[in-house]
């Protein structure tokens, strides 16, 4: 890590840290912030450290909160693979229900998981291997109110184990190692802890285990809970629970997370949960609403369920829109008024787009090989409508349609 960093956690980086604050909301920017304090003969790395904790802190109000993350510290790295806290709380949630008492966060990154225990009544456990991301974690943990038991050890997961806990959280590392510029990570044996490690610690206490949404199924245990999670329409993770910390009957979950209608800052939750996977839904002509099911229900394979939901079919096959003759409004997927069918052939739908005055038009695709970006520009756009446009293959065919959002 660059200079300077590893003083953010003492007394004097705090204290400075506060002062950058308050001079950013006074209107000053980076530059006239930094340019003051070296005149103070502040160290030029611990006011470049502390210049980008405070852009740290800034962006990471969209997932933790404004005020939580203005107390926090973070590395690039660790805020970028952090849950977002409204996710993190769920999963203590589910400790709580499983009547856990202490939690084990095993690659606790900058402490998020080990700061929901905490919030949820339970005593976090916590483990990091780097020792900067450590400090940070404990500090984050100090800040969020924990006691003198709530300790952050250091080292590596496999090897100092859970401890008195007895439930288990893992956030396996998928990428490199390192605070920032991190790559991702060839595949899941290279993951760390490791999911065997993980995989053993489940068949002896409740467990939760954090990945990637892409992780490959075919991995999945059998006995797991597999819950894919999206906020704001963005999939973040699939979780695999075990033990008591999984639901009854439940193997297939999708949790889609939206902002509230009114003055709450907390997402409202929705799930589709079934015992496994479901079939698809019966291909069926196109209808006057096509339906875009949100990621966590596409990875979950809880399309047909969905489906069933919404009185509709599939537009084609292997193909993840649906498609019905009346709008249902719904969490899990985006919904589209069909205006028209267009033609395909580029020429043809540059005109047809013309002819319409389409000045700005948004290009969703599925089943069909196109760029999208690419494909606008070819298009040589002029006029003051705005539009959407649906390139897919409906019954098989390549067709393209003209909606609008419901």
């Amino acid at each position: 890590m660059l200079p300077g960093w590893d003083e953010l956690a003492t007394p004097a980086g705090l204290e400075l840290l506060e002062r950058v604050g308050a001079s950013a909301a006074s209107g000053l920017d980076a530059a006239a912030i930094g340019r003051g304090l070296r005149a103070e003969g502040i160290d030029p790395g611990l006011i470049a450290a502390s210049l980008t904790q405070h852009d740290l802190r800034t962006r990471a109000a969209s997932k933790f909160g404004a005020r939580r993350a203005a107390r926090m510290l973070f590395t690039p790295a660790g805020l970028e693979q952090a849950s977002r806290f409204a996710v993190a709380a769920r999963h203590a949630a589910r400790f709580r229900a499983a009547g856990a008492a202490r939690v084990a966060d095993l690659g606790c990154g900058i402490g998020t998981e080990s700061i929901a225990v905490l919030e949820a009544g339970l005593a976090p456990r916590a483990v990091e291997l780097d020792p900067l991301t450590a400090a940070f974690a404990a500090h984050n943990l100090t800040v969020s109110g924990a006691g003198p038991d709530d300790l952050v050890r250091v080292g590596d997961a496999e090897a100092l184990g859970t401890a008195d806990a007895d439930a288990a959280f893992l956030d396996p590392a998928r990428r490199t190692a390192g605070h920032r510029d991190t790559r991702r990570l060839a595949g899941p044996d290279d993951y760390a802890p490791s999911l065997g490690f993980a995989f053993g610690l489940a068949e002896r206490m409740p467990t939760g285990v954090k990945l990637g949404p892409g992780f490959d199924r075919e991995l999945i245990p059998a006995d797991a809970e597999a819950q894919w999670v999206s906020v704001g329409g963005q999939l973040v993770e699939m979780g695999l629970w075990f033990g008591a910390a999984a639901r009854p009957g439940i193997r297939r979950s999708a949790l889609v997370l939206r902002a509230s209608e009114n003055t709450d800052p907390e997402p409202v939750a929705h799930e589709l949960s079934a015992d496994a996977d479901a079939d698809d839904a019966e291909v069926r002509q196109l209808g006057g609403f096509l339906y875009e099911p949100d990621g966590a229900v596409i990875r979950a394979r809880l399309i047909g369920l969905l489906a069933e939901r919404i009185g509709g079919g599939m537009l084609s096959d292997g193909i993840a829109y649906l498609t019905g003759d009346t709008h249902v409004p719904t969490p899990f997927a985006a919904a589209f008024r069909v205006l028209e069918t267009l033609p395909v052939k580029e020429a043809e739908l540059r005109r047809a787009l013309a002819e319409r005055s389409i000045g700005t038009l948004e290009i969703k695709k599925r089943g069909i090989d196109v760029d999208p970006a690419a494909l606008r520009t070819r298009l040589r756009l002029r006029g003051s409508e705005r539009a959407t446009l649906v390139l897919t293959r409906v019954a098989g065919k390549h067709t393209a349609l003209l909606v609008e959002r419901c």
